[in-house]
């Protein structure tokens, strides 16, 4: 291709700005991916009439989209560092297009629950290459500040979600819910194709590790479903038993193929930074605690102080568009002072606004609730984009797809986690307690007969529990992130640089 015609143009593409018009594109794929977790959620119950099939099918739309995006990040961003990180992402926008018209089209359930894994891909091809590509575009003096814009534009999208979401299905239909992606994936696709950075050819051709691969994704799938059928089957049952028992040994062989083969699909030198490997389980605990306050307040507000359905939602928006209006300056601070001082103060004020939903009681004062619920966003915007911008920044250059991967691989785990385990803990001791109490075995508490101040005392049992367990995360992943230094953050990015001179 002539340079007349070359995208993108050298004459452009060499501008010191240049790097914004990359950040606005990779912000067009974070608006499309994180609109879409959030949107479809509240479709299901349309989607549970018009199919007329059961609601645990239906659940299988959210949850075949998060098990095919958690367990193959890895592979996707290791298949971007092998063959070019633009040409993935723009083939991530191609691939969720497709994937949105089919599941807009589909004619049944089962139908839909294939083209939401094939949306899945895409959007995961878009997540494992979308802050590798920022870390690549940016120095290390503007990177927190571009991953904070990220994060705001991410939180913001999955908050306008469900807002959205509900004026398209009662005004033309749910299937435009996925419709409305196409025309963002166009824009996306053309975008990227005259915006993003050439990739490079590597002179040196590697291999996909696909023993390692099979051994990891089938090793996660059996842990992630594992935790997710823990509520309903219990801890002692055989088959979560067996999930966690082939999930170890698989997991185990895992590790032990990654340290023979030459080209492993995770190099887990990269775990030896403190920096990478802290960051990625603090991280993971963030989201822990995130995702099971969202999980648990919408049950808390309707049942126990009795809020309506639409108040309800209303009160947990705080926590993202907080989260977005502090995230680019907490990046922007993280690059000047190091990540120490605000991924440590985000956990301490996460933990506080945890304390301050224990004192709440069975009633609560609704400034109160959305003064915590704004002081929870405030807690993880100030933690997030410092923190994955250290991940980032500890991660060798030419294992940036990889270590982004990685990183949004852990945060759906922490989504997971904290849904599943919060929800095991809780309904533990909400049965607990009626147990205790004389009145046997009630499947569903709220929808018994017992009396009111029964259900209300059992719910608060557990939810009281599931804060406290909440808060210890917090508190650890604070004492983690207090670890960090000028120092360790200097030595970790000097070892990726060797790291990347060696390989």
């Amino acid at each position: 291709m002539s340079r007349k015609f070359q995208f993108p143009h050298p004459f452009f593409s060499s501008k010191p700005t240049w790097k914004w018009f990359i950040l606005v594109n990779v912000l067009i794929g974070a608006t499309m991916s994180a609109l879409d977790v959030s949107i479809v959620n509240i479709a299901m119950p349309t989607l549970k009439t018009d199919f007329n099939v059961s609601m645990a099918l239906v659940e299988w739309t959210a949850m075949a989209y998060m098990l095919t995006l958690t367990i193959f990040l890895p592979l996707f961003g290791r298949l971007a560092d092998m063959y070019g990180r633009s040409k993935l992402y723009n083939t991530g926008f191609v691939i969720f297009s497709i994937g949105s018209f089919f599941c807009g089209m589909a004619p049944s359930m089962e139908f839909l629950i294939g083209a939401r894994v094939l949306q899945a891909v895409g959007a995961g091809l878009l997540q494992a290459n979308s802050v590798a590509i920022i870390t690549a575009a940016f120095p290390a003096s503007e990177r927190g500040k571009a991953i904070g814009i990220q994060g705001a534009v991410q939180a913001v999208a999955m908050a306008i979600g469900p807002f959205v979401g509900g004026v398209l299905i009662a005004a033309i239909g749910w299937r435009y819910i996925f419709y409305v992606n196409l025309p963002i994936g166009a824009v996306g696709t053309l975008a990227g194709l005259m915006i993003l950075p050439r990739d490079k050819v590597k002179e040196q051709k590697e291999s996909v590790d696909y023993i390692g691969t099979a051994l990891f994704s089938s090793g996660l799938l059996f842990l992630v479903m594992g935790f997710n059928k823990m509520v309903k089957l219990g801890l002692h049952s055989h088959t979560i038993l067996l999930y966690f028992t082939l999930s170890a040994a698989l997991l185990s062989l895992f590790i032990i193929t990654e340290m023979k083969v030459k080209y492993p699909l995770i190099d887990l030198r990269m775990f030896k930074n403190f920096t990478f490997s802290a960051g990625n389980f603090t991280g993971m605990l963030s989201y822990y605690v995130l995702f099971a306050i969202m999980f648990l307040m919408p049950f808390y507000l309707e049942r126990v102080v009795g809020y309506s359905v639409a108040l309800t939602g209303g009160l947990l928006t705080p926590i993202p568009l907080a989260m977005a209006f502090v995230a680019p300056t907490a990046g922007s601070v993280s690059d000047k002072r190091g990540p120490r001082l605000m991924t440590t103060l985000g956990m301490l004020i996460s933990a506080l606004s945890c304390f301050l939903l224990m004192m709440l009681g069975d009633s609560a004062h609704l400034v109160y609730l959305v003064g915590i619920m704004i002081l929870l966003g405030v807690g993880m915007g100030f933690f997030t984009p410092p923190n994955n911008s250290a991940i980032m920044g500890a991660a060798p250059r030419d294992k940036l797809s990889v270590a982004g991967g990685i990183l949004n691989m852990m945060r759906s785990l922490g989504l997971i986690f904290g849904v599943d385990i919060s929800g095991l803990v809780f309904t533990s001791l909400e049965h607990k307690y009626v147990t205790e109490r004389g009145y046997g075995k009630v499947p569903h508490i709220f929808n018994s007969q017992l009396p009111v101040p029964v259900k209300v005392n059992a719910f608060m049992k557990g939810f009281l529990v599931v804060l406290m367990t909440l808060i210890a995360l917090n508190l650890f992943s604070a004492f983690l992130s207090a670890l960090r230094n000028d120092k360790i953050d200097k030595e970790a990015a000097e070892a990726a640089k060797e790291f990347e001179g060696a390989a």
